[in-house]
């Protein structure tokens, strides 16, 4: 079993919903309905459950307050059956009590993608979330007098924080910074369905670029036409390096692959990359794990052991609590045979019991073929999971400089994610069963901060960080080294 920190959900495959509506008859499935005594039901199971898999449910919020809230779910129940959509939101805010970011359930997709083929609907304008304001991405409504940068402040008389409020019990963090940046992940127009349903028109309070406030009412976007305008998902996927003179850029993409061959082709990958970079003899290498969605460590060991001066590790703590629902889910996956030594411990110890993962350290790769000029690595409030551990691991160690934002994700965590099927509604859950605690030892709770803070503007196409690297950080130690 690989050890990983967590899978970001990316099943909402849009390019697959797109695909599908549109090749396809609109659907005239029977709605999904489920009896109120099975959503209970599986609550019941889902609640028991976390207590006996979680690595610690109660880490932000004592028992006492999860039970009262979790009573105060099951009590809300008062209709004799709910939708697909509605015990989804359910099972989502029960594991948001615990404000614990890997502890989740994901958008609810296929309720999402059935409302798609019923021509639905959803808020017209993109959002981004900065130092406490909402401003304006995009725009779908064409000659609307709202322009990217305008400050969001109403949405059908009511205030943005409170419209805020009402979806921030749906999203799993930490913190509200994380609760945000998983906002933009998914998207504010989604959400907004998902939580408060269809509108026919939206009344929207904005505050312009120049100062002056305005009122419009916009009609809403067909879901395709908003996905279609929306151009794909936030992270990027992309796999790739280019150069820039003596600079060389990496994006690796995810940590992570669900081919078969996925590991290999990326150490491949790598492989090349670096192999090219030498050839070429290049001097900076800008590493992007921006809008990352984080994955496996023997993805990330195997590309920081390019450029690593020592051997490392990307935790100094790392400690698995294992369960019975984790080893079903682990025996599931390996059928056949036990893997290796970390899954032979999960099965092993009695359930409920922790034990501390002791990776041995990660070797640089041999010195003819390690990179050895100046690395500089771009993160921002979408780096997820292994990709802010990865970030945090390299500034530890001082294999090279951060910069960009502060990470929405914590290198320090709980994490180390699986997922089990609720019995009667097949709701997936997702858990940590780890905590994992960067390599410096430092437990706070805050996200992966830069060395050069620069600050990610998502209101325009300039790429303020890139910018910032190349001619505040790159430029200056050229010029310097110039002259000795």
């Amino acid at each position: 079993m690989k050890k990983h920190v967590c899978r970001i959900p990316v099943q909402l495959l849009l390019l697959c919903l797109l695909v599908t509506v549109s090749f396809s008859a609109p659907a005239q499935h029977k709605p999904i309905k489920f009896a109120a005594a099975d959503v209970k039901a599986d609550m019941a199971y889902a609640y028991e459950t976390l207590q006996k898999a979680h690595y610690n449910l109660y880490a932000y919020v004592s028992k006492r307050d999860y039970d009262a809230a979790y009573t105060d779910l099951v009590q809300s129940i008062r209709k004799d059956s709910l939708s697909m959509l509605e015990t989804t939101l359910l099972m989502q805010r029960l594991l948001a009590i615990g404000n614990v970011g890997h502890c989740e359930v994901d958008f609810p997709a296929a309720s999402y993608i059935a409302y798609a083929t019923q021509d639905g609907t959803v808020f017209p304008l993109e959002l981004a979330f900065e130092e406490g304001r909402t401003f304006v991405r995009k725009s779908y409504v064409p000659d609307s007098g709202i322009r990217a940068g305008d400050q969001l402040l109403q949405i059908n008389g009511k205030p943005i924080r409170k419209v805020l409020a009402g979806i921030y019990p749906y999203l799993s963090a930490e913190r509200p910074y994380f609760k945000d940046a998983k906002l933009e992940f998914w998207s504010f127009p989604r959400y907004y369905w998902a939580v408060f349903g269809q509108q026919e028109s939206f009344q929207v309070k904005v505050r312009h670029a120049n100062g002056k406030h305005g009122t419009y009412t916009l009609q809403p976007i067909t879901v395709m036409g908003y996905e279609a305008s929306r151009g794909g998902e936030i992270l990027n996927n992309e796999r790739t390096f280019r150069y820039s003179d003596d600079v060389a850029y990496l994006h690796p993409g995810p940590f992570s692959s669900a081919e078969p061959d996925g590991e290999a082709r990326f150490k491949t990958f790598v492989d090349s990359a670096f192999a090219d970079f030498n050839i070429r003899q290049a001097r900076y290498l800008i590493l992007d794990l921006r809008n990352n969605a984080g994955g496996h460590n023997t993805f990330s060991d195997y590309l920081i052991a390019y450029f690593a001066d020592r051997p490392f590790r990307w935790f100094s703590d790392f400690t698995v609590r294992t369960s019975e629902v984790l080893k079903a889910q682990t025996r599931k996956q390996y059928p056949n045979a036990i893997p290796d030594d970390y899954t032979r411990q999960i099965l092993e110890h009695p359930d409920g019991e922790t034990f501390a993962y002791a990776q041995t350290l990660q070797p640089p790769v041999p010195d003819e073929r390690r990179f050895k000029g100046k690395v500089y690595v771009l993160v921002n409030r979408q780096s997820y999971s292994m990709a802010a551990v990865s970030g945090a691991l390299i500034q530890d160690y001082g294999f090279g400089e951060i910069v960009g934002e502060e990470t929405g994700d914590t290198p320090t965590l709980y994490a180390a994610q699986f997922s089990f099927l609720l019995p009667r509604t097949s709701v997936e859950l997702k858990v940590p069963k780890g905590y994992i605690v960067r390599p410096n030892g430092d437990e706070k709770l805050a996200g992966l901060i830069p060395d050069h803070l620069v600050r990610d503007h998502l209101l325009d196409e300039d790429d303020e960080i890139l910018r910032y690297t190349l001619e505040k950080l790159i430029k200056p130690h050229r010029e310097s080294s110039a002259h000795k």
